[in-house]
Protein backbone atom coordinates (compact mmCIF):
# COMPACT_ATOMS: atom_id res chain seq x y z
CA UNK A 1 0.00 0.00 0.00
CA UNK A 2 1.29 3.49 -0.92
CA UNK A 3 1.84 6.19 1.71
CA UNK A 4 0.76 9.60 1.33
CA UNK A 5 4.37 10.89 0.43
CA UNK A 6 4.59 7.91 -2.09
CA UNK A 7 1.07 9.33 -3.82
CA UNK A 8 2.76 12.45 -4.00
CA UNK A 9 5.60 12.14 -5.78
CA UNK A 10 3.80 9.67 -8.20
CA UNK A 11 1.52 12.75 -9.02
CA UNK A 12 4.49 15.45 -9.17
CA UNK A 13 6.01 13.55 -11.69
CA UNK A 14 2.79 12.63 -14.06
CA UNK A 15 2.23 16.18 -13.97
CA UNK A 16 5.77 17.38 -14.93
CA UNK A 17 5.45 14.54 -17.87
CA UNK A 18 2.30 15.89 -18.94
CA UNK A 19 3.28 19.34 -19.01
CA UNK A 20 7.01 17.80 -21.11
CA UNK A 21 5.38 15.59 -23.11
CA UNK A 22 3.05 18.22 -25.42
CA UNK A 23 6.51 19.59 -26.21
CA UNK A 24 8.27 16.88 -26.77
CA UNK A 25 5.49 15.27 -29.11
CA UNK A 26 5.21 18.72 -30.86
CA UNK A 27 9.27 19.12 -31.35
CA UNK A 28 9.28 15.16 -32.32
CA UNK A 29 6.70 15.87 -34.81
CA UNK A 30 8.81 19.29 -36.54
CA UNK A 31 11.38 17.19 -36.77
CA UNK A 32 9.77 14.46 -38.71
CA UNK A 33 7.91 16.54 -41.04
CA UNK A 34 8.88 15.57 -44.57
CA UNK A 35 11.09 18.25 -46.06
CA UNK A 36 9.65 19.65 -49.57
CA UNK A 37 11.34 17.67 -52.43
CA UNK A 38 12.68 21.24 -54.09
CA UNK A 39 15.43 20.60 -56.82
CA UNK A 40 17.87 23.48 -58.26
CA UNK A 41 19.19 24.05 -61.80
CA UNK A 42 22.54 24.55 -60.73
CA UNK A 43 23.34 27.03 -63.87
CA UNK A 44 20.97 29.58 -60.91
CA UNK A 45 24.45 29.96 -59.55
CA UNK A 46 26.83 29.79 -62.85
CA UNK A 47 28.75 32.92 -61.29
CA UNK A 48 29.62 31.45 -58.22
CA UNK A 49 30.60 27.86 -59.48
CA UNK A 50 33.09 30.47 -61.25
CA UNK A 51 34.35 32.25 -58.63
CA UNK A 52 33.86 29.93 -55.49
CA UNK A 53 33.81 26.49 -56.99
CA UNK A 54 31.31 23.78 -56.69
CA UNK A 55 31.37 22.74 -53.58
CA UNK A 56 30.43 26.07 -51.94
CA UNK A 57 27.75 26.24 -54.39
CA UNK A 58 26.17 22.77 -53.42
CA UNK A 59 27.07 23.54 -49.74
CA UNK A 60 25.02 27.16 -50.06
CA UNK A 61 22.40 25.39 -51.22
CA UNK A 62 21.79 22.50 -48.86
CA UNK A 63 21.86 24.94 -45.93
CA UNK A 64 18.54 26.42 -48.05
CA UNK A 65 17.15 23.05 -47.69
CA UNK A 66 17.30 22.39 -51.41
CA UNK A 67 17.24 19.09 -51.61
CA UNK A 68 18.36 17.50 -55.24
CA UNK A 69 20.43 19.53 -58.28
CA UNK A 70 20.31 19.48 -61.68
CA UNK A 71 23.47 20.12 -62.92
CA UNK A 72 25.02 22.39 -66.19
CA UNK A 73 28.68 21.83 -66.04
CA UNK A 74 29.69 18.93 -67.98
CA UNK A 75 32.97 18.37 -69.71
CA UNK A 76 34.98 15.94 -70.98
CA UNK A 77 34.10 13.36 -68.91
CA UNK A 78 34.35 15.29 -65.79
CA UNK A 79 31.40 17.19 -63.80
CA UNK A 80 32.05 20.72 -62.80
CA UNK A 81 36.13 19.97 -63.22
CA UNK A 82 35.88 16.67 -61.00
CA UNK A 83 35.87 13.22 -61.54
CA UNK A 84 32.40 11.85 -61.05
CA UNK A 85 33.19 9.57 -58.03
CA UNK A 86 34.37 12.72 -56.79
CA UNK A 87 31.32 14.78 -57.27
CA UNK A 88 28.94 11.94 -55.77
CA UNK A 89 30.92 12.14 -52.73
CA UNK A 90 30.58 16.10 -51.85
CA UNK A 91 26.34 15.84 -52.62
CA UNK A 92 26.32 12.27 -50.75
CA UNK A 93 28.63 13.89 -47.42
CA UNK A 94 25.52 16.97 -47.75
CA UNK A 95 22.83 14.44 -48.40
CA UNK A 96 21.67 15.77 -51.49
CA UNK A 97 21.18 13.82 -55.14
CA UNK A 98 22.55 14.65 -58.45
CA UNK A 99 19.07 13.58 -60.31
CA UNK A 100 19.50 15.28 -63.66
CA UNK A 101 21.88 16.63 -66.10
CA UNK A 102 21.67 19.75 -68.79
CA UNK A 103 24.64 18.46 -71.26
CA UNK A 104 24.42 18.66 -74.84
CA UNK A 105 26.00 18.46 -78.20
CA UNK A 106 25.42 20.14 -81.60
CA UNK A 107 23.91 17.49 -84.02
CA UNK A 108 24.59 17.65 -87.83
CA UNK A 109 24.29 15.14 -90.88
CA UNK A 110 28.12 14.58 -90.81
CA UNK A 111 28.98 14.45 -87.54
CA UNK A 112 26.79 11.50 -85.68
CA UNK A 113 29.46 9.21 -85.19
CA UNK A 114 31.26 11.63 -83.18
CA UNK A 115 28.11 12.65 -81.14
CA UNK A 116 27.55 9.14 -80.48
CA UNK A 117 30.61 8.36 -79.03
CA UNK A 118 30.35 11.78 -76.72
CA UNK A 119 26.76 10.75 -75.20
CA UNK A 120 28.48 7.22 -74.31
CA UNK A 121 30.86 8.75 -72.44
CA UNK A 122 28.09 11.14 -70.77
CA UNK A 123 26.32 8.21 -69.79
CA UNK A 124 28.83 6.50 -68.14
CA UNK A 125 30.13 9.76 -66.51
CA UNK A 126 26.35 10.54 -64.77
CA UNK A 127 25.50 6.28 -64.09
CA UNK A 128 28.48 6.67 -61.88
CA UNK A 129 26.30 10.06 -60.04
CA UNK A 130 23.13 8.10 -59.87
CA UNK A 131 21.08 10.59 -62.26
CA UNK A 132 18.05 9.84 -63.87
CA UNK A 133 17.52 12.15 -66.47
CA UNK A 134 19.87 13.74 -69.32
CA UNK A 135 18.80 16.61 -71.22
CA UNK A 136 19.94 18.42 -74.17
CA UNK A 137 18.93 22.05 -73.38
CA UNK A 138 18.80 23.60 -76.73
CA UNK A 139 18.47 23.22 -80.21
CA UNK A 140 18.91 25.49 -83.28
CA UNK A 141 15.01 26.50 -84.54
CA UNK A 142 15.17 29.68 -86.76
CA UNK A 143 14.14 30.72 -89.65
CA UNK A 144 16.60 28.70 -91.69
CA UNK A 145 15.74 25.34 -90.06
CA UNK A 146 13.85 23.09 -92.29
CA UNK A 147 11.39 20.16 -91.43
CA UNK A 148 14.20 17.95 -93.00
CA UNK A 149 16.26 19.49 -90.11
CA UNK A 150 13.14 18.93 -87.23
CA UNK A 151 13.11 15.22 -88.42
CA UNK A 152 16.90 14.95 -87.95
CA UNK A 153 16.25 16.20 -84.39
CA UNK A 154 14.05 13.82 -83.77
CA UNK A 155 15.86 10.93 -84.91
CA UNK A 156 18.75 12.20 -82.72
CA UNK A 157 16.85 12.25 -79.70
CA UNK A 158 15.90 8.84 -80.46
CA UNK A 159 18.97 7.62 -81.08
CA UNK A 160 20.20 9.22 -77.54
CA UNK A 161 17.01 7.70 -76.02
CA UNK A 162 17.77 4.59 -76.71
CA UNK A 163 21.30 5.00 -75.10
CA UNK A 164 20.15 6.21 -71.97
CA UNK A 165 17.41 3.56 -72.17
CA UNK A 166 20.02 1.00 -72.05
CA UNK A 167 21.66 2.41 -69.35
CA UNK A 168 18.58 2.73 -66.86
CA UNK A 169 18.39 6.43 -67.81
CA UNK A 170 15.79 9.06 -69.44
CA UNK A 171 16.60 10.91 -72.32
CA UNK A 172 14.92 14.61 -72.43
CA UNK A 173 14.22 18.22 -74.52
CA UNK A 174 14.30 21.43 -72.11
CA UNK A 175 12.04 24.02 -74.17
CA UNK A 176 13.08 27.57 -74.52
CA UNK A 177 9.96 30.25 -76.12
CA UNK A 178 11.34 30.05 -79.50
CA UNK A 179 9.87 26.96 -80.23
CA UNK A 180 6.39 28.69 -80.46
CA UNK A 181 7.50 30.88 -83.26
CA UNK A 182 8.15 28.46 -85.66
CA UNK A 183 6.00 26.14 -87.25
CA UNK A 184 6.68 22.72 -89.37
CA UNK A 185 3.73 20.72 -90.93
CA UNK A 186 1.29 23.17 -89.49
CA UNK A 187 2.49 22.60 -85.68
CA UNK A 188 4.92 24.72 -83.72
CA UNK A 189 8.19 23.22 -83.49
CA UNK A 190 7.67 21.89 -80.12
CA UNK A 191 4.56 20.10 -81.05
CA UNK A 192 6.66 18.64 -84.16
CA UNK A 193 8.78 17.03 -81.69
CA UNK A 194 6.35 16.07 -79.22
CA UNK A 195 5.07 14.30 -82.12
CA UNK A 196 7.32 12.68 -84.07
CA UNK A 197 10.02 11.48 -81.02
CA UNK A 198 9.66 7.85 -79.81
CA UNK A 199 7.58 8.40 -76.44
CA UNK A 200 9.00 5.33 -75.26
CA UNK A 201 12.78 6.82 -75.20
CA UNK A 202 12.41 10.71 -75.27
CA UNK A 203 10.66 12.89 -72.88
CA UNK A 204 10.27 16.55 -72.33
CA UNK A 205 11.14 19.00 -69.28
CA UNK A 206 8.50 21.67 -69.54
CA UNK A 207 10.19 25.14 -68.78
CA UNK A 208 7.10 26.67 -67.70
CA UNK A 209 7.78 30.08 -67.80
CA UNK A 210 9.06 29.69 -71.54
CA UNK A 211 6.09 28.17 -72.52
CA UNK A 212 3.95 31.29 -71.14
CA UNK A 213 6.52 33.82 -73.09
CA UNK A 214 5.86 32.02 -76.03
CA UNK A 215 2.16 32.71 -75.58
CA UNK A 216 0.96 29.28 -74.78
CA UNK A 217 -0.58 27.55 -71.16
CA UNK A 218 1.52 25.14 -69.25
CA UNK A 219 -0.96 23.42 -67.49
CA UNK A 220 -3.11 22.88 -71.46
CA UNK A 221 0.40 20.98 -72.48
CA UNK A 222 0.44 19.28 -68.88
CA UNK A 223 -3.33 18.20 -69.75
CA UNK A 224 -2.97 17.42 -73.18
CA UNK A 225 0.20 15.21 -72.62
CA UNK A 226 0.26 13.99 -69.26
CA UNK A 227 3.32 11.55 -69.71
CA UNK A 228 5.30 13.03 -71.83
CA UNK A 229 6.54 15.42 -69.41
CA UNK A 230 9.05 13.80 -66.65
CA UNK A 231 10.34 16.79 -65.45
CA UNK A 232 9.63 20.61 -64.58
CA UNK A 233 11.66 23.76 -64.79
CA UNK A 234 9.76 26.14 -62.25
CA UNK A 235 11.07 29.69 -63.68
CA UNK A 236 10.24 32.97 -63.23
CA UNK A 237 11.65 36.36 -64.53
CA UNK A 238 13.74 36.75 -61.91
CA UNK A 239 13.14 35.22 -58.17
CA UNK A 240 10.31 32.36 -57.98
CA UNK A 241 6.77 34.24 -57.49
CA UNK A 242 8.26 37.88 -57.84
CA UNK A 243 6.76 39.30 -60.83
CA UNK A 244 3.58 38.01 -60.35
CA UNK A 245 3.20 36.89 -64.69
CA UNK A 246 3.19 33.25 -63.28
CA UNK A 247 -0.01 31.52 -61.59
CA UNK A 248 2.14 28.29 -60.14
CA UNK A 249 -0.65 27.13 -57.98
CA UNK A 250 -2.39 25.30 -61.12
CA UNK A 251 0.77 24.58 -62.42
CA UNK A 252 1.17 22.35 -59.50
CA UNK A 253 -2.14 20.82 -59.36
CA UNK A 254 -2.05 19.63 -62.70
CA UNK A 255 2.28 18.13 -62.15
CA UNK A 256 0.66 16.47 -59.22
CA UNK A 257 -2.13 15.02 -61.11
CA UNK A 258 0.31 13.80 -63.74
CA UNK A 259 2.66 12.52 -61.28
CA UNK A 260 5.80 14.02 -61.72
CA UNK A 261 8.07 13.59 -59.41
CA UNK A 262 11.32 15.86 -60.25
CA UNK A 263 11.27 19.50 -60.75
CA UNK A 264 13.78 21.93 -60.41
CA UNK A 265 14.13 26.09 -59.62
CA UNK A 266 16.10 27.91 -62.20
CA UNK A 267 16.75 31.89 -61.75
CA UNK A 268 18.77 33.21 -64.95
CA UNK A 269 18.09 37.14 -63.60
CA UNK A 270 18.15 38.40 -60.35
CA UNK A 271 17.22 41.21 -58.32
CA UNK A 272 20.25 43.39 -56.66
CA UNK A 273 22.72 41.38 -58.98
CA UNK A 274 22.30 38.73 -55.98
CA UNK A 275 22.23 35.25 -57.05
CA UNK A 276 22.26 33.81 -53.68
CA UNK A 277 19.50 35.54 -52.38
CA UNK A 278 17.61 35.26 -54.85
CA UNK A 279 18.10 31.37 -54.88
CA UNK A 280 16.91 31.53 -51.45
CA UNK A 281 14.03 33.40 -51.84
CA UNK A 282 12.62 31.49 -54.65
CA UNK A 283 13.21 28.57 -52.15
CA UNK A 284 11.78 30.57 -49.06
CA UNK A 285 8.76 30.84 -51.63
CA UNK A 286 8.01 27.73 -52.77
CA UNK A 287 8.87 26.07 -49.34
CA UNK A 288 6.00 28.10 -47.43
CA UNK A 289 3.19 27.47 -50.64
CA UNK A 290 0.93 24.84 -49.69
CA UNK A 291 0.16 23.55 -53.13
CA UNK A 292 3.86 22.85 -53.67
CA UNK A 293 4.84 19.42 -52.86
Amino acid sequence: MQNRRDFLKRASLLLAGGAVMPQLLTSCGEAAAPKKHIGLQLYSLREMVKDDGIQAVLETVSKMGYTHVETAGYDNGKIYGLEPAEFKKIMDDLGMKCTSAHLSQAITKDNKDEVMAWWDRAIEAYNQVGAKYLVQPSITIDSNTTEDDMKMYCDYFNAVGYKTAAASMAFGYHNHAFEFQHTFDGKFAYDYLLDNVSKQHVFFQMDVYWVMMGGQNPVQYLKDRPTQFKTIHIKDEKEIGASGLMDFQPIFDQMKANNVKDWYVEVEQYTNNNPVESVKQSYDFLAKADYVY
